[in-house]
């Protein structure tokens, strides 16, 4: 009896142990418990123009004073609902999300169309229908028209009106209301609105120039040729227009921006008096930007405003934004004197001031004021890793810092400025939510999120800065502990590592910026390790731009600095060191197998760029310029020249339709392997892109950690 006894605790014990620790259906994205354990900040809003805030939880919007801490009820889905089929449409399910356009005035959609909602008087004052299979929907709400597209046309809808085409049916090849040039540029949408909503610009992408790239859907009885128009480094180039589309005359004229028409047209935007475009002009080298300013009746040229070179790269991010009651004053975000700053320049595009200065980037303009009177921004100030709020006037340029706690701070600001809603995470602070004045005093927390891993047993998360071979810039890495560290033991490591242009891996923020697979490997006594390498984002251009015509060089090098950092630790099992990484991390696996094959001795790759020859026009030749006009640089980036110098137990994956890195890449160094005779293994995920989403991503980050417990 006593025997069993002692079987039944120890029995119990164990579970509780199993109980407390993470599954891969905890932390993956498409697992079942997944968002039970994501840290989700408060809905907290300012109610339109007025100083008071609205919280949507549930199915019931609550409103409070900013003065006050008790909180009232606003209206629930009851009463929407009521509206709603008071009016003959259909009853909701779940309270939508709610967006106030002002202090009685919200907004919402559903899978039938866009509302707006009177809240005081209870009644609808805009109804726009949506087109079933409609994409890339635009919405003006002072007319009550929305843009939208439907496969590779572009049309519009007044209310409940029958739809009018506004460009199509000119082939396959000829697409309108899309992204172009393949999403880089900050180009995120395809239709543009005027300030008045009576006129609609929007991307014309000709591809009849672009090579046929095959993808193959497998579903099919007899597997079916599905073709993609994919530009490859140094080949064709799709050609872009900019149209403009009368709302009253149903005409339509396009810019005049002329030859060549490989170039780049980006950052689209309307001057407020409606009469004018402006477009910022890229060339093909991406090393010469032209901001130009067109009439929007004739699509003549009015002028260049101005224009910035660099002798490695330019990318211009964002649109020009207007100051409101400035007479044609706009701010302009540029990298020209090292960091992303603001500019200010007028009508004419004369520079009137540099708006921010230091070595910090800007990485989000908020907003303005309802005066005016000042900017509000986020940016690197204070540090690379952490993101704070400043208040900048637009007369003299002063910085008043708002967000006082250290982390990554996501901030909303008032109508007129006076208040700030702001949440913000940390390494140990899952979500806080603070209500703020603007010049940095706090008022009160209105959320604070409890660790959503209580109850589980968590590793320890370390940040550490290192530096460059040279010292001449600093390395942020981070570093995540087994589950009951001994640091008299020796662990194996898995490098974690992305490494490519415009990725911040490691921020301080909840758990460091971690991912929950790597919490998951660390129960299972594993050291996670991740750093920022030179060519990642948010540091200013030199550090961005070191890699220019040698990609896979000084980010390697950078972490083999996180690697010698590794072996100087004394509970580090120095055989066993591994890598995983995807996309330019799957480029970055492969190239530290190859370039340090005595270090690594397993990883895994997933959809990884072997050859950037293969890779598209927009992206490679920003960084590696042409293969024919930096056939070195290329040589030395592509894997297949270095499959000999492969030792360690190396699994590919790929999915099956990628349409950014595509099949080619990883099939061509198998291809290479096996004239080689040197093994690998590889995985291939049917009817997937360029990542494995979904439900399928439990399985996918199922067989990475079943690799790695293996065979390291």
């Amino acid at each position: 009896m006593k025997k069993a006894g002692l079987l039944m605790l120890s029995l119990m014990m164990s579970l509780m142990s199993l109980s407390a620790q993470l599954s891969l259906e905890d932390v993956i994205s498409g697992g079942r418990n997944f968002y039970k354990y994501y840290p989700f900040a408060v809905n907290v809003n300012f109610r339109g123009d007025a100083n008071q805030l609205v919280y949507q939880k549930n199915d019931s919007v609550f409103i409070q004073e900013v003065d006050k801490t008790n909180k009232s009820l606003l209206f629930d889905l009851k009463w929407l609902n009521e509206v709603l089929e008071s009016n003959k449409y259909d009853a909701l399910r779940r309270l939508p999300k709610i967006k106030w356009d002002d202090r009685k005035v919200f907004s919402f959609d559903t899978p039938k169309g866009y509302f707006k909602v009177n809240q005081p008087e209870g009644s609808i004052e805009m109804f726009v229908a949506k087109d079933e299979n409609a994409q890339n929907a635009d919405l003006n709400a002072g007319t009550k028209t929305v843009a939208y597209t439907k496969g590779n046309g572009l049309f519009i809808r007044t209310g409940n009106e029958a739809p009018i085409m506004v460009a199509g049916n000119e082939g396959d090849d000829i697409i309108f209301g899309h992204t172009v040039h393949r999403n880089e540029f900050g180009i995120d949408k395809g239709t543009f609105w005027s300030p008045e909503g009576k006129q609609l610009a929007f991307y014309r992408e000709d591809n009849s120039m672009v090579t046929d790239y095959p993808l193959v859907n497998v579903d099919e009885r007899v597997a079916k040729l599905e073709n993609i128009k994919y530009p490859m480094a140094g080949m064709n180039s799709h050609q872009v227009k900019v149209g403009i589309y009368d709302l009253a005359s149903q005409k339509t004229i396009y810019i005049q921006t002329g030859e060549p028409y490989d170039r780049y047209f980006t950052n689209v935007c309307w001057t407020p008096d409606g009469n004018s475009i402006l477009i910022a002009e890229l060339n093909r080298e991406q090393n010469h930007m032209q901001l130009k300013k067109y009439n929007a009746t004739s699509g003549e040229l009015v002028a260049t405003l101005f224009e910035e070179k660099d002798d490695k790269w330019t990318e211009p991010q964002h649109p020009a934004l207007f100051i409101p009651g400035k007479k044609g004053d706009f701010i302009w975000q540029s990298q020209k004197d090292g960091f992303n700053h603001l500019y200010v320049y007028n009508k004419d595009g004369q520079l009137k001031k540099q708006l921010t200065a230091g070595k910090w980037d800007v990485t989000k303009v908020i907003g303005f004021d309802k005066a005016a009177r000042y900017v509000f921004i986020e940016s690197t100030k204070e540090e690379a890793i952490e993101r704070h709020v400043y208040k900048v006037s637009l007369s003299s340029g002063k910085l008043t810092k708002i967000t006082q706690e250290a982390g990554v701070h996501h901030t909303k600001i008032s109508h007129d400025g006076r208040f700030a809603i702001t949440s913000f995470s940390s390494l140990n602070v899952p979500s806080k939510t603070n209500l703020l004045y603007t010049n940095g005093r706090k008022i009160r927390t209105l959320d604070e999120v409890e660790d959503p891993y209580k109850g589980k047993d968590i590793a320890e998360v370390k940040m550490i800065k290192l530096k460059t071979k040279d010292q001449k810039f600093d390395l942020n890495a981070r570093m995540v502990l087994p589950l009951n560290f001994d640091p008299t033991k020796k662990y194996p490591v898995i490098v974690y590592v992305y490494g490519g242009p415009h990725s911040q891996m490691v921020q301080n923020r909840w758990k460091g910026g971690a991912r929950g697979w790597q919490l998951y490997m660390a129960q299972k006594g594993f050291i996670a390790f991740t750093l920022d390498n030179r060519g990642t984002d948010n540091r200013g251009k030199d550090f961005e731009q070191a890699i220019h015509r040698q990609l896979g060089q000084p980010e390697v090098e950078d972490q083999m600095q996180g690697i010698e950092y590794l072996k100087s630790l004394p509970y580090v099992d120095t055989d066993r060191i591994g890598v995983h990484g995807w996309s330019y991390g799957g480029f970055m696996t492969i190239s530290l197998m190859t370039q340090h094959a005595d270090v690594f001795k397993v990883g895994v790759a997933g959809g990884p760029v072997i050859d950037w020859k293969y890779y598209e026009i927009m992206y490679g030749e920003r960084y590696m310029d042409t293969p024919q006009e930096n056939p070195e640089g290329y040589e030395m980036a592509n894997l297949k020249n270095q499959v000999k110098n492969l030792e360690g137990r190396l699994l590919v994956i790929h999915g099956a339709i990628d349409p950014v890195v595509v099949w080619q890449h990883s099939l061509s160094f198998v291809r290479e392997c096996v004239k080689n005779r040197v093994q690998l293994d590889y995985f291939a995920y049917p009817r997937h892109e360029h990542n494995v989403r979904g439900k399928d991503r439990v399985h996918l980050m199922e067989k990475v950690s079943r690799y790695f417990e293996d065979f390291l």
